[in-house]
């Protein structure tokens, strides 16, 4: 249903009221009042930005779309807000080729709903179509809109920039840190295996040797059994202190001078390594024929030493896996734009893949784990730590306590992650929000990533983010609602 509106009814909206009795006259000849009768959608984004709509009575919703889902913006009933095809005086040059008609001509701007309005119950607009207003603005107003055309132009060329540059930044840093992580088991793998291949041969050589000397095939017997135990006690070995190390260390050497082993500086530590001692090696010597102790007892050191060199692989090869998971995690690769998250899992993701850069630090964790999962995009939520825990890493400089706490807040999930820092200056916290500031130095930061956490966090998930900063303390709290 649609209605006019008088010069001086249009007068009361603070859009207008500045304007002269012509130029309102102009204006409500053109535009219309709407009513919606309730809850309705005035447009949909994605749509021909058709039309501009100022808000006269009830209450309006903005949302945006991100992936699947409908993410809410804002809420107001503020009467004058506007929003629609706001931009439709807005000009763009001519992208055509030379040997086309009119080269030079501006074009209009790709109009589009960029988000979709909505009424939560009965609400009244006055609107205008696109090619009015933007034919008012250009009539009325030439020279602010050219101005206008060359600022809205220009900050969105260097926003679209700036903010892929420090999506490149981001994706740098965790690509650099998630190939040092990588590369120090994944080189260790390797060293252990060609250890083992060493080692493998060798207890192949002694195997010839003891079957050379005629052993019984019952000593034999006892051999492989002693091995098996040996190798069984290996796994369970206890860490040593390097002095108790030591020590267990000179006590079976001298064992094994004694009893005409050669190179027991050797064989000492591989046998202390595998949990034996020389109350084992004693033990042992019973068992087995004296002119086959020490091609015995290599033996056994080459059992011991492989068992430890496949650890050593499974280990590499375990923490590779956990590098890959945790890649996956962090990303959410496999799940739908919103899902129910634990955010522990996204929190610690993100130190493994910021590991590199947090070398030095002790990192506390203080997790409530009886949280419950909360309704999120996993994906934009762990962009949120990253920007948080790499900050903090910059401020510590490799020394120093970075904390991370979760607990339940009332009606809402908190996190905080907290340094112990110099700390942000006092005349600029106020600013840490703002898109393109930053304290770092020039070519070390965007000044984007507490700007992108702030949508994220208060746009995308209408949570709260908020920081406090002593020199010895900064944390940064970030609020997510328990249900959507």
């Amino acid at each position: 249903m649609s209605e006019r509106l008088t010069p001086d009814e249009l007068r009361t909206l603070f859009l207008f009221e500045s304007l002269t009795d012509d130029q309102l006259d102009w204006i409500a000849a053109r535009g219309y009042g709407k009513t919606f009768d309730g809850p309705s959608e005035v447009f949909v984004e994605g749509a021909p930005a058709t039309c501009l709509y100022i808000l006269l009575d009830g209450e309006v919703q903005q949302l945006r779309r991100s992936g699947d889902d409908d993410v809410l913006l804002t809420t107001t009933a503020q009467r004058g807000v506007y929003a629609g095809a706001v931009r439709a005086f807005v000009t763009v040059p001519n992208t055509q080729q030379p040997d086309t008609q009119q080269p030079d001509r501006q074009l209009p701007d790709t109009q589009q709903y960029v988000n979709t309005l909505r009424t939560t119950g009965p609400a009244r607009f006055f609107v205008m179509d696109a090619d009015d207003f933007s034919a008012f603005m250009r009539d009325q107003f030439p020279m602010a809109t050219h101005l206008l055309d060359g600022l809205y132009l220009g900050l969105r060329n260097a926003e679209q920039q700036t903010r892929q540059r420090d999506k490149l930044v981001a994706l740098g840093t965790l690509s650099a840190g998630l190939a040092h992580e990588l590369n120090n088991p994944a080189g260790a793998a390797v060293r252990a295996t060609s250890t083992l291949r060493e080692r493998v041969a060798g207890m192949r050589h002694k195997l010839g040797l003891l079957a050379e000397g005629k052993v019984p095939s019952a000593q034999l017997r006892r051999l492989v059994q002693l091995q098996e135990d040996v190798v069984e006690r290996a796994a369970k070995a206890p860490r040593l202190t390097a002095l108790e190390a030591a020590d267990r260390e000179d006590e079976l050497s001298d064992w094994l001078d004694d009893h005409g082993v050669s190179g027991s500086w050797e064989l000492a530590p591989r046998l202390v390594a595998g949990g034996l001692d020389a109350g084992w090696a004693e033990q042992f010597a019973t068992d087995v024929e004296p002119e086959l102790l020490e091609g015995a007892i290599r033996w056994i050191a080459y059992s011991v030493e492989t068992e430890a060199l496949m650890g050593e692989i499974e280990d590499a090869v375990e923490r590779i896996s956990t590098l890959v998971a945790a890649v996956k995690q962090y990303s959410h690769l496999d799940q739908a734009s919103e899902q129910e998250v634990d955010v522990h899992d996204g929190l610690e993701s993100t130190l493994v893949l910021l590991g590199h850069k947090l070398r030095g630090v002790e990192i506390v964790r203080d997790y409530d784990r009886s949280l419950p999962r909360i309704p999120a995009h996993g994906g934009e939520l762990n962009q949120v730590w990253t920007n948080l825990v790499d900050n903090a890493a910059d401020a510590l400089g490799g020394h120093g306590t970075l904390t991370i706490r979760t607990a339940l807040d009332h009606d809402t999930l908190l996190v905080e992650v907290r340094d112990d820092g110099p700390g942000i200056p006092p005349e600029v916290q106020n600013r840490v929000f703002e898109a393109f500031f930053t304290t770092k130095g020039v070519g070390a930061g965007t000044g984007l990533g507490l700007d992108i956490s702030q949508r994220i966090v208060v746009h995308g998930h209408r949570g709260d983010l908020r920081m406090h900063s002593t020199p010895g303390d900064t944390c940064f709290e970030v609020r997510l609602p328990l249900r959507r």
